[in-house]
């Protein structure tokens, strides 16, 4: 089966649990909540990492945006409703399609909100579009980061920016138990990067790396929320399967999840961090 599929899979098969442990009809996030002193509860950190990723890139009037992985299209919603632009959303999950495209509708935001079924290695839109390619948590699920790199460098426009919000290992080797592989599989992503690996993939692609925050301590209450949730759902998740053999791998072992991000977190096996990416002005 093809990653692309694995990830799709993943989505269509975890959105019943996102409902419930991310309370997904409300805060339309499937992402980490980064907490700071603004930050009441867990719907405010979930808004928060959007607020944070707006205020890093910078965003202009009228600018066209790409989200890149948009998910349940959460974060286009928010930019179009707090900023003078036009989003585009991307996603390989039909279910998460159908869920953005239901909350544009309901929200009356739709002619401010495009979003398609698509890769985002081989997208079908034009070159030089977007003055911004946003990406929360999507490319860590990329088997070939180099190919996005090409991609986003293709549709930015000249001098335009690409913000990533994502995991990156910091192991350094010493990740005895092999958590993080067990985290990532689970999620259906890559291998976990170093941003020593991950930066030269974008920096070869015509991308200067302008700005890397480190915002691992932001996100320690949303990885316990997490783990709390493997806690108090594991018993009643071995108990379904049982009864629902037929359950996807991904939906029968997500679970599981909660338990090996926290456990790397807290050994210090992986970091969260944002980075700025311009693209060069001569390309």
């Amino acid at each position: 089966m093809s990653q692309n599929q694995d990830i799709a899979d993943y989505y269509d098969q975890t959105l019943h649990h996102y409902k419930r442990w991310w309370k997904l009809d409300e805060n339309l996030a499937v992402h980490y909540g980064i907490w700071d002193e603004t930050s009441r509860n867990f719907p405010e950190a979930l808004a928060n990492t959007n607020k944070i990723m707006a205020n890093i890139a910078g965003i202009g009037k009228n600018w066209n945006i790409l989200d890149a992985g948009c998910g349940v299209g959460g974060s286009g919603i928010f930019l179009v409703k707090n900023y003078n632009v036009r989003v585009s959303g991307i996603t390989l999950s039909e279910k998460q399609l159908s869920f953005a495209e239901a909350n544009s509708e309901k929200l009356k935001l739709s002619h401010l909100l495009d979003f398609r079924l698509e890769d985002f290695t081989r997208s079908s839109f034009k070159s030089n579009s977007f003055d911004l390619i946003w990406c929360i948590e999507s490319i860590s699920s990329a088997a070939d980061k180099s190919a996005f790199a090409r991609e986003a460098e293709r549709l930015l426009k000249p001098g335009g920016k690409l913000i990533i919000a994502d995991y990156f290992d910091v192991s350094n080797g010493a990740d005895k138990k092999n958590y993080l592989e067990k985290w990532r599989k689970l999620w259906s992503m890559a291998p976990i990067e170093s941003l020593k690996v991950y930066e030269p993939k974008f920096k070869e692609n015509g991308f200067e790396l302008v700005e890397d925050n480190d915002y691992t301590y932001g996100v320690r209450k949303t990885a316990r929320r997490m783990y709390l949730s493997f806690v108090l759902g594991a018993v009643p998740a071995i108990i379904y399967n049982l009864v629902f053999k037929n359950t996807g791998r991904f939906g029968r072992n997500n679970y599981k999840s909660g338990y090996y991000q926290y456990k790397a977190l807290k050994k210090k096996l992986w970091q969260y961090r944002i980075l700025l990416f311009i693209k060069n002005a001569r390309r």
